[in-house]
């Protein structure tokens, strides 16, 4: 029993966790509610593509997965902006063509991840949820869905992957005392699509930002763009008013002209598609009774709008393989240790991914913005050791999200000096750029 290793969730990080511990000599089996998404249809709701990045690819690359992925992705060389007049801008991720995110469907890598760990044999039981935990024993009751057949599931470990809407964390909730928040922000998601031959640049990802809401569209490697448009719930500009008999069509010839000239289909695609909703999970603490832990959305659950879920759950994964290697199966220390190590940075990115929706729907188009990107870029070149932008330290690089949290109002409060009173980034001082850079301390880039 003390090797076996019982994993909630078949989503993305469960399987990928389940590698690392086959790797390491565990025995291990996955229980997922949903059904086998190789006989069933992805639900509504889970198709939303993937920005992957450093962190993400660290991962695959460890449990030699990457070279497979990088191949159903597309690579995105940074924003390009649609202005109500159909005006296009194109803005770059980083300093160069090689600082770029990648564009990967959610059902292609859950795929790939899926026959990867069965191929390693492990065992993945769908249809299977969880009803009960015993946080002393480290006992799971699980029933089938298909079957309504109930069973016990005995390991030394259970490590729960189940998402934002964790049957662990819930059960953690009601038996032990785990403090918790949870935050829904007042704007949901639709899901639609841009048909292949749109004509589009594929290497970019697209915004529409319009101040208080906008849609972005994501390439695909078969030539189309997953769509996402992000409203209000309520008011103005909201899901219930477009949603109003003939409002559709209004609103997105309206607001977005470009984009309604290459989606022929959109009254039916977006009849077709739920509202999804947003949130933010914090909670502590991760672990229950040294049996039992939380990992990835069920621990941390982030929106969207910085690009790094996956690639946070990911780096999850990486942190704690890394601690088991020096602990060897210390359960208890282990699990402390991982939270330890993690929660700072997850409640790191959780704040940044709230900035960066702002960012996102109405500073994108500014041009106050735009100068400090270009100052930003300036000033990675002259101080690269001291002064990285903070898009780059998150994404780029691994530089832990605290970190980049941090050391991110520090050159905010750099570039809003150097940008008083100018209007090129030629006019930056680079004299008092050098004073105000050197305290900071260099940077340790992976």
């Amino acid at each position: 029993m003390r090797n076996k290793v019982t994993i909630v969730g078949a989503g993305l990080a469960g399987p990928l966790l389940a590698i690392g511990f086959v790797e390491r000599g565990f025995e291990v089996e996955i229980h997922e509610r949903r059904p086998d998404i190789r006989r069933v249809p992805q639900s509504a709701g889970r198709s939303i593509n993937l920005a992957v990045s450093a962190r993400g690819i660290h991962a695959l690359e460890k449990a030699g997965l990457w070279d497979a992925v990088s191949k159903m992705t597309v690579p995105m060389l940074g924003r390009m902006m649609h202005s109500l007049t159909c005006e296009l801008s194109f803005q770059p991720y980083g300093k160069n063509a090689t600082e770029f995110i990648s564009s990967l469907s959610r059902a292609d890598l859950n795929l790939a991840l899926i026959h990867a760990v069965e191929a390693r044999g492990v065992a993945v039981h769908f249809d299977s949820r969880v009803i009960a935990a015993d946080f002393k024993s480290g006992d799971l009751r699980l029933r089938n869905e298909r079957t309504g057949h109930e069973a016990a599931a005995i390991s030394s470990v259970v490590i729960a992957v189940d998402g934002a809407n964790s049957a662990i964390r819930s059960e953690m909730l009601r038996h032990t005392r785990l403090n918790f928040s949870q935050d829904y922000p007042e704007y949901g998601y639709k899901e639609l699509t841009i048909p292949a031959g749109s004509g589009m640049e594929r290497k970019a990802l697209h915004i529409w930002p319009r101040g208080s809401y906008m849609l972005i569209a994501l390439p695909n490697i078969d030539e189309t763009f997953a769509c996402i448009l992000f409203l209000p719930f309520e008011g103005p500009d909201s899901f219930q008013q477009v949603e109003l008999l003939g409002e559709v069509k209004r609103f997105f010839k309206t607001q977005f002209p470009d984009a309604y000239a290459v989606m022929p289909n959109l009254e039916e695609n977006y009849a077709a598609s739920p509202v999804g909703s947003m949130v933010t999970i914090k909670c502590t603490p991760w672990h229950a009774g040294g049996r039992f832990l939380l990992l990835g959305d069920a621990a941390h659950a982030i929106v969207p709008f910085f690009g790094q879920g996956l690639n946070c759950s990911f780096e999850d994964v990486t942190v704690l393989l890394e601690i088991l290697d020096r602990r060897d199966a210390d359960w208890p220390r282990v699990f402390a240790e991982f939270e330890q190590a993690r929660k700072p940075n997850t409640d790191a990115i959780a704040d940044l991914a709230l900035e960066n929706f702002v960012e996102m729907r109405d500073r994108v188009a500014d041009p106050g913005f735009l100068l400090r990107k270009k100052v930003e870029l300036l000033l990675e070149d002259r101080f690269p050791e001291r002064f990285v932008p903070k898009y780059a330290m998150v994404t780029f690089h691994r530089v832990p999200y605290s970190v980049a949290l941090s050391r991110g109002l520090v050159q905010n409060r750099i570039l809003e000096q150097l940008c008083s009173g100018i209007t090129r980034v030629e006019d930056v001082d680079l004299s008092m750029a050098a004073e105000l850079i050197e305290p900071l301390a260099p940077l340790e880039l992976s």
